[in-house]
């Protein structure tokens, strides 16, 4: 892979191959559930044993870098694109901190998103000119699948959360143009995604579990026609996975119809954090935390152990900084990186206090990082929603 380069230059695109699948651009959809007997066949620079089954990491495992995205439109943010810049900024210095960072930036907005990032910390932030509408980059951008020596990048084919011609709907076709961009500049292969999707809708223990909410992937925005078996196959066929614990999530009430990266979050193989809604929330979001517990409290893992389940209290409503309907309030919400767990902090003192002490027992051996993300939470959305992870390729046996 290549290493990033410093911040301000345009990275010098690799087409290394670390998985021969035969084409840049493979469509998984073809290949069916016969996509992991397709990775398993894949050789590496021409080795003769077959590659491990291709699988989406856990989040904790170690990363090569965080991408992010700058936030173009005034015409999506109004008077608050300024403040978002502000809080892109200071997440990705944060990050930097740990881990290299790189930034993609409209060609017209990348000298000002320079000048605004600065070098970051000592891992540094690199702005790569790469046109997107949004800062969304978890929904937009490739979500990583691994084996040892082999890495893959999977376009979930992005359709802006399926909310053409309804009031949630917003530009998004740079953005769905950002993952083939974004690969090719690292050299590495893409795969199409035989579901229409986003990554914050997939939450892996990267054992071969899954979490994922119905109402966001079995949703005829996104896959008409497809059942939930149907959907259920289509992801462990390309994630490389055997066991999906589905959700009910709630559609409608919001621009991704209720992302389980707001909601259930693994922090290790069989350790899941629970969104408890705080004081203040609306009574359609409670309901679907109860649902949500009972489901956990009776599943098993795709290695058949249960599921030890951490809730993690939400700010009150009425204690915070944020206001307004589209205000995410939740801790669930945070992004694993080398080393630190980055998480935000709303202003209701006691709530902040108590993510930090709960997230610091779930992550002993990581800092917690918290920072105030009021912008980009009165967009209805967080830390994990603007970052994405690139794995490291794991070693060859």
């Amino acid at each position: 892979m290549t290493t990033p380069t410093p911040s301000g230059a345009t990275p010098t695109p690799s087409r290394r191959r670390l998985l021969r699948f035969g084409a840049a651009v493979l469509p998984a959809l073809a290949l069916g559930a016969a996509l992991p007997t397709a990775a398993r066949a894949a050789t590496a620079a021409g080795a003769a044993t077959a590659a491990p089954t291709l699988r989406m990491p856990a989040e904790t495992d170690r990363h090569d870098r965080t991408f992010m995205a700058w936030p173009a439109l005034s015409s999506i943010w109004g008077n608050q694109l300024t403040a978002v810049r502000d809080d892109i900024a200071r997440v990705a210095a944060a990050i930097s901190c740990y881990e290299p960072v790189v930034v993609v930036a409209r060609p017209g907005q990348a000298a000002d998103a320079r000048y605004w990032l600065g070098p970051g910390g000592g891992y540094g932030i690199t702005v790569l000119e790469i046109a997107n509408d949004d800062l969304w980059i978890r929904d937009f951008g490739p979500t990583f699948l691994t084996a040892p020596g082999a890495i893959a990048g999977l376009d979930t084919n992005f359709n802006g959360w399926g909310k053409s011609g309804t009031p949630y709907y917003q530009p998004y076709a740079e953005d769905a143009a950002v993952t083939d961009a974004l690969l090719y500049e690292y050299g590495v292969d893409r795969v199409r995604a035989p579901f229409t999707g986003e990554g914050g809708a997939l939450e892996t223990d990267g054992q071969g579990t899954l979490l994922a909410t119905a109402s966001s992937l079995v949703n005829p925005n996104r896959n008409p026609g497809m059942s939930r078996d149907q959907v259920e196959q289509a992801l462990k066929s390309s994630l490389g996975l055997s066991k999906v614990i589905w959700l009910p999530g709630l559609a409608g009430q919001d621009i991704t119809d209720d992302h389980i990266d707001c909601l259930a979050r693994f922090t290790a193989p069989g350790k899941v954090i629970l969104d408890q809604p705080g004081p203040g929330t609306d009574r359609i979001w409670v309901d679907v935390y109860r649902q949500t517990r009972r489901i956990l409290a009776n599943a098993v893992d795709a290695l058949g152990r249960p599921l030890t389940v951490t809730e993690l209290p939400g700010p009150d409503r009425q204690s915070i900084r944020g206001k307004g309907k589209d205000f995410l309030s939740s801790y669930t919400n945070y992004y694993t990186a080398n080393g630190a767990v980055f998480v935000p902090q709303f202003g209701d003192t006691a709530a902040d206090g108590t993510a930090y002490a709960i997230l610091q027992a779930a992550f002993p051996d990581r800092d917690v990082v918290q920072l105030d993300i009021d912008a980009i939470a009165g967009g209805g959305g967080g830390i994990h929603c603007a970052t994405q992870s690139q794995p490291t390729v794991p070693p060859l046996p």
